[in-house]
């Protein structure tokens, strides 16, 4: 059974997910909090590193934070996720494979499309939420403002080219209830340990996007 209310309610109360690639284990947890301290709480952690089990383990740990794992590129990955700790994963792309695996699985997922014939493949498996990737790529807020009107019941996380500047106009979009950005913990920040100035993008974010909650 698909939990489309558990996944709408985790990216309602998000607004921005930040995209996290983490390199060292050491950086997670401090990462992490610093991400809290700006107001932001649910992370997802992108399966793009050797380390990023173990680092979606260790931010599991701590409280009040929503872990979740991105760049789910394998049936076999939502065991390995859920295993560590992640609440929910994201794909860039969606199989049957995938989707016959997080169903069994009982794991919350969020497809990834970038078309009206994937959004509607995947609605037909029972998905609402999806992934819209890569966003500025695949035609950004005009795109999601044409899907409106043919998929009324389907709402979107962009993500893929999404900064502070262009996010305000994709939260004018009704189908649009949270977006994923990488620009609030990029890798040179987290590499050199600048927690504070994480935190400040962090808090920059939470403040520019509150009136659209």
């Amino acid at each position: 059974m698909i939990d489309n209310q558990h996944i709408l309610e985790i990216c309602s109360y998000a607004k921005l997910i930040p995209v996290l690639v983490i390199d060292e284990v050491s950086s997670a947890v401090p990462l992490a909090q610093a991400l809290m301290r700006g107001g932001l709480n649910v992370l997802e952690v992108t399966l793009r590193t050797a380390n990023a089990l173990q680092a979606i383990h260790e931010i599991s740990q701590l409280d009040d934070v929503v872990v979740g794992a991105g760049t789910i590129l394998k049936p076999e990955d939502i065991e390995f996720v859920k295993q560590a700790g992640a609440v929910f994963g994201v794909t860039p792309g969606t199989t049957s494979a995938l989707l016959d695996s997080a169903i069994e699985q009982q794991f919350s997922l969020i497809p990834g499309v970038a078309t009206v014939s994937e959004a509607m493949k995947v609605n037909e498996r029972g998905y609402s939420f999806m992934k819209f990737f890569p966003a500025e790529s695949a035609g950004g807020v005009n795109a999601l403002t044409s899907f409106a009107g043919p998929l009324p019941g389907i709402r979107f996380c962009p993500t893929g080219g999404i900064t502070i500047d262009n996010a305000p106009s994709y939260f004018e979009l009704d189908n649009v209830i949270c977006v994923g950005g990488s620009w609030v913990a990029p890798k040179k920040l987290v590499n050199c340990g600048h927690w504070d100035r994480i935190e400040t993008l962090a808090r920059q974010a939470k403040n520019a996007f509150e009136k659209h909650g």
